[in-house]
This record gives C-alpha cells, structure tokens and sequence, in this order.
C-alpha cells in the first residue's frame, strides 16, 4: 500500500484542516498518482475537499465513527469504521493503485501498513497544527529516488520516494 503527502521542513503537513501551501506541481502530481485508483482517507480530511466532495475519478474509503456523514457520496465512498476495516476493504483492490492520503490521524495509524511513502519535502517552514513522522529518522525506511527541486509560487520542493526496508530473514543453519 502506498501514502502520499506534502510536508515542510517541520514534516508539517496542515493548519486548520488545509494545505500548507498552495502548489499546482505538486497537486498535479497528486492527481496522476491517485486517479483511477482507491484513497483511505479521514472524515475531516473528506470534509477539506473542494466543496466537501470526494474527489473525482477515484473510489474513497473513508475512516469514521459516523458512517452517515458520508451518505450523500455513497457511489464514490464506502465507510470504515478503523484503520484495520479500511485495510480489509482495501485488500480487495489493486495495492498499487491504493494510497492513503490523511490526514494526520489517519497517517499515523496506517503508516505500519505502507511500503511506500511519495512526499513532496517543502524547503520551507510554515505555520502547522498537523504533522507527519520525520521518515529521514525512522530507519524503516529509506529514500529510493528524488526528483530534482522546482520552484512555484516562489516556494522550493521536491518529490522524494521512500519505501519501507526489506525485513531481515531469520536463516536457521542445518
């Protein structure tokens, strides 16, 4: 399964149930990578969405203790009442095609869960109130490929890849 986010300099990854900082690169990139696919995602972060709609093109599971709230988008999202029935609904589809995209919450508790983590890493601090572990830290993971760095909005970030290491194997010697 995959994860996909944008994060600061701090791993800062929101304020106040927004985007950081509004990057059209960053958000195309987003949409080619989740289109077509199926994205785990938190009922606040639902409720972030452009109209408080789901995104188009793409099959929702949507963590929350209150399934009515996502009544209205029935074709577009089925209901998981925690992280472990969102896996189990999940393991019917296409795990390439399957991201978790938040938030906060949501990331944390599907982290263990994830082999492979795209984040656009920011080259700026902003205000957050809402962060994403320092994967640079977790010798879990490693940087598999960055993107060179680009400018919008005056505002510097790359695309870095992470995945999960490979477990080691236990060997028993005969």
């Amino acid at each position: 399964m995959n994860m996909i986010l944008a994060a600061d300099r701090n791993w800062g990854i929101g304020k106040d149930n927004h985007l950081l900082v509004h990057l059209p690169g960053d958000l195309r990139f987003f949409k080619k990578m989740t289109e077509g696919g199926v994205v785990i995602v938190g009922r606040k972060t639902l409720e972030s969405f452009p109209g408080g709609k789901p995104l188009p093109n793409r099959e929702h599971i949507v963590i929350t203790g209150n399934p009515s709230c996502i009544e209205p988008f029935a074709a577009q999202c089925t209901a998981a009442g925690s992280p472990e029935e969102a896996l189990t609904l999940a393991s019917y589809k296409d795990d390439e095609r399957c991201f978790v995209i938040g938030g906060a919450m949501v990331y944390r508790q599907m982290l263990q869960y994830c082999d492979t983590v795209y984040v656009t890493k920011i080259d700026e601090e902003f205000p957050a109130d809402s962060y994403f572990e320092n994967l640079d830290r977790n010798e879990k993971f490693f940087v598999e490929c960055e993107s060179p760095a680009r400018e919008e909005n005056g505002v510097s970030y790359r695309f870095v890849k992470y995945k999960r290491k490979a477990k080691e194997k236990n060997y028993v010697e005969k």
